[in-house]
């Protein structure tokens, strides 16, 4: 009985000890993921503020880097207090993104949108997952007060990118029917979208059952979809533009 009695006991003792571990490591997840996605997006804001001449990707980007540049200081703040480390750089692929915004030549301004885009997409996903169901009472509250911020960063360049589409055409049509090839209309070039963002992507478009997506040696997705009862042939180049053929 004593020897069951001590093993039950240090079961417990084993779980109460464990749990905060599982917590912090939780808890340093966000924070990393926090702290170098709010880093890319002051960064990358910043070569985009000096390279730009559209007035408001500059007014977007001088935005990103105030409210950014306030919620980075924010999150380590917070981050100090829970005994937590922030980096100090940027992960490989973010910091790839940066160094291919810094070498694009001009206009960078939608290959600039296009990773705003995908990293406001991002980061609100993270911070309502961490809003909702975070391990840290802290961080929990900073991701629920900083949220509708990025919300609002998100619905801004979403409509920044429509007017670019307005301009350039570079927009989502509706299924074409004619033999032209849609891959004309796609712009080749190194893309960063992963398979499952790529398909996000497409979804978005209004195609549904996207299957067998590949990247082909010019850096564009190419898959099937259907749409309206159809079964189709999809593209997803670098900036984002989905086309489709039979």
């Amino acid at each position: 009985m004593k020897t069951r009695h001590l093993l039950a006991a240090f079961a417990t003792a084993s779980v109460v000890l464990a749990m905060p571990a599982f917590a912090a490591d939780s808890a340093q997840d966000f924070v990393d993921k926090a702290a170098v996605g709010g880093k890319f997006e002051v960064d990358s804001s910043q070569i985009a503020l000096g390279k730009t001449q559209d007035q408001r990707i500059k007014d977007f980007a001088q935005m990103m880097i105030r409210d950014h540049g306030a919620a980075n200081a924010k999150l380590e703040a917070v981050a100090n207090q829970q005994k937590l480390k922030v980096p100090a750089a940027l992960d490989a692929q973010h910091q790839a993104d940066l160094d291919k915004l810094k070498n694009a030549q001009q206009p960078i301004d939608p290959l600039y949108v296009d990773m705003q885009r995908k990293a406001h997409d991002d980061a609100v996903k993270l911070f309502e997952d961490y809003a909702s169901g975070g391990d840290n009472a802290a961080l929990k509250t900073f991701a629920q007060q900083t949220v509708g911020t990025l919300k609002m960063h998100q619905q801004t360049i979403e409509k920044i990118a429509a007017a670019q589409d307005d301009i350039t055409g570079a927009t989502t049509p509706a299924v074409k029917t004619d033999n032209t090839p849609n891959a004309a209309a796609l712009v080749p070039g190194a893309n960063s979208f992963t398979e499952a963002q790529a398909k996000s992507r497409i979804e978005n478009a209004g195609y549904k059952n996207v299957s067998k997506l590949t990247k082909d040696n010019q850096g564009i997705w190419r898959g099937q979809a259907s749409k309206g009862g159809e079964n189709l042939n999809v593209g997803v180049d670098y900036q984002g533009n989905v086309l489709a053929s039979k």
